[in-house]
């Protein structure tokens, strides 16, 4: 649970747990495994397409891509749930708040196009083996993962600025440990 206050007002976000100290170092346990699996496992996707040649195709580069969002998206909001696991009282900036939610959905926008364009990766490999190696060229990849990423990241400033602009009058308390639209708006 968490605090809101706009700038004007103070500048910070707090909260409190319901749950019992051993419960959330349980919990700070259990996520932090998660989390370090999560990396391992797509830092080794990651190493695996680089350091094998065999590799070096559309698919796996698309997949290599796609790990590293992964790790990036769960990097934008794990590490401050973990904090606030330990911490007494949880904390965040109002900025920290709008910066949080900034990459979380402009992180998940950005996987959303990186399905799409596997997906139509897929598509051609299978519908149309034979063209394949012409159609998903190694420039018509590099240009899918530079416009999924760039894509994602320009997509959600507008409305990031527009909801950083509204007043927040109502309860400065949050339930929820990522900064959402959700309970911003309410």
């Amino acid at each position: 649970m968490k605090t809101l206050s706009n700038p004007s007002n103070a500048s910070t976000i707090t909260g409190s747990s319901s749950c019992p100290r051993e419960g959330q170092i349980f919990l700070f346990a259990l996520f932090s495994t998660v989390y370090l699996l999560t990396l391992m496992g797509n830092a080794s996707i990651i190493c695996a397409v680089c350091w094998d040649q065999r590799l070096h195709t559309p698919m796996y580069l698309l997949l290599a891509n796609f790990s590293f969002l992964e790790i990036w998206y769960v990097t934008s909001t794990v590490p401050n749930m973990l904090a606030n696991f330990l911490s007494d009282t949880k904390v965040i900036s109002f900025s920290g708040c709008f910066l949080q939610f900034y990459f979380f959905f402009s992180l998940g926008s950005t996987e959303c196009f990186f399905l799409a364009v596997m997906a139509f990766d897929h598509y051609l490999a299978i519908c149309r083996p034979l063209h394949y190696p012409a159609l998903m060229t190694g420039r018509l990849c590099n240009i899918l993962v530079i416009s999924c990423w760039v894509l994602g990241f320009l997509w959600f400033p507008v409305p990031i600025i527009l909801i950083s602009q509204m007043s927040f009058c109502g309860s400065r308390i949050i339930d929820h440990f990522l900064c959402d639209p959700g309970p911003l708006c309410v």
